[in-house]
């Protein structure tokens, strides 16, 4: 064995870990991170916690909102197509959009990028996403985490998880408590499979040897699959300011038989009719060459609809056209019904 003081010194960069590659990749960061500014932001990327002083001028009673989540298995797609600068919409999405369901402007947002090895230009291109779905949800980035942990994860991969935090006035928190018998389902149009179900997907394109290159409508399949996610802020805190929304659900994993129950009050229901809006080709492309049951597709993806609103059946007309002049498609789904003695749960009707 060689004598210890003979050897030449080990540097961190040789046991995996390059500080040079993370410094410049936080360089490529800050601008990013300047287009997302709110001017409540007082110190964001650089110091040990990122300092944002809460709007309290707006609010009677603030309550904040938080949210975290990731992107799940889309990430492999994103690996296999070597396209990186959307999945961080997704990620921010999978956040903004669970807390905006609860009546919450979102703040700001913080990510966590873990690898085995960093590739700067692989990890730019994921913050160039996150950025961007900032921007739409209209909340700041404000500080992360980049870890690189050599032995954690194979070569070229790396997860991803996200954290949004919003406020929302206390007394127009949106909790479905309003909900009632004769309220409307008005459903909004998704972007594709958002970032549920991709475990299943990619279990059909394995079984299948599909290739993500061949078309699909207008794109390829793997444009379809890597579609972000639809952010919906903007329109969501457009109809709060405009019309009376008695509960929202954001459609993620569990698709709108799991979702749409969870905001309902109890002895309710929500009857769903399936063929009342139009299912984008992706979804018919998984069932088909999965031989998918359609109870498991409504039970696994959006199909279609990624978020639900419950609303005063004499304003859902209204609430759909300004959905159409906002740019996303809405369609009446379905109703609340009474379903006395019963925890809530979503009927799929013939």
């Amino acid at each position: 064995m060689a004598d210890p003081d003979q050897r030449n010194p080990l540097t961190y960069r040789e046991a995996g870990v390059d500080i040079d590659a993370a410094a410049e990749l936080v360089g490529r960061i800050k601008p990013l991170a300047a287009r997302t500014a709110r001017p409540e932001v007082l110190a964001g990327l650089g110091g040990f916690g990122a300092l944002f002083e809460l709007p309290v001028e707006r609010f009677r009673r603030p309550v904040l909102v938080a949210s975290t989540d990731g992107v799940g298995t889309k990430l492999r797609l994103a690996h296999r197509l070597g396209r990186h600068n959307t999945i961080g919409i997704d990620l921010v999405a999978m956040c903004a959009n669970d807390i905006v369901v609860q009546g919450a402007e979102p703040l700001f947002f913080l990510d966590y990028y873990a690898t085995g090895r960093l590739d700067s230009a692989v990890a730019g291109d994921v913050v160039e996403g996150i950025a961007e779905g900032c921007e739409r949800a209209g909340c700041a980035l404000i500080g992360g985490e980049t870890a690189e942990m050599p032995g954690m994860y194979a070569a070229g991969d790396y997860d991803l998880a996200g954290f949004c935090v919003g406020v929302a006035e206390r007394d127009r928190l949106v909790d479905g408590r309003a909900a009632r018998p004769g309220d409307v389902l008005v459903g909004l149009a998704s972007s594709g499979p958002h970032a549920n179900g991709y475990s299943l997907i990619r279990r059909v394109i394995e079984d299948t040897d599909a290739d993500l290159n061949q078309p699909l409508t207008s794109d390829t399949l793997g444009q379809h699959l890597l579609a972000p996610t639809r952010i919906y802020v903007p329109l969501v805190l457009s109809l709060l300011s405009e019309f009376s929304v008695n509960a929202l659900a954001h459609i993620t994993g569990g698709g709108l038989v799991e979702n749409v129950p969870r905001v309902l009050p109890k002895d309710t229901m929500a009857a769903i009719d399936p063929a009342s809006w139009p299912r984008p080709d992706i979804f018919g492309w998984i069932q088909s060459r999965g031989n998918v049951a359609d109870s498991e597709m409504l039970r696994t993806f959006n199909c279609g609809i990624g978020m639900v609103a419950v609303v005063p059946k004499d304003q859902s007309e209204a609430i759909i056209d300004h959905c159409f002049e906002q740019g996303i498609a809405a369609w009446e789904i379905g109703e609340v019904r009474a379903a006395p003695d019963r925890e809530p749960f979503a009927e799929m009707l013939a």
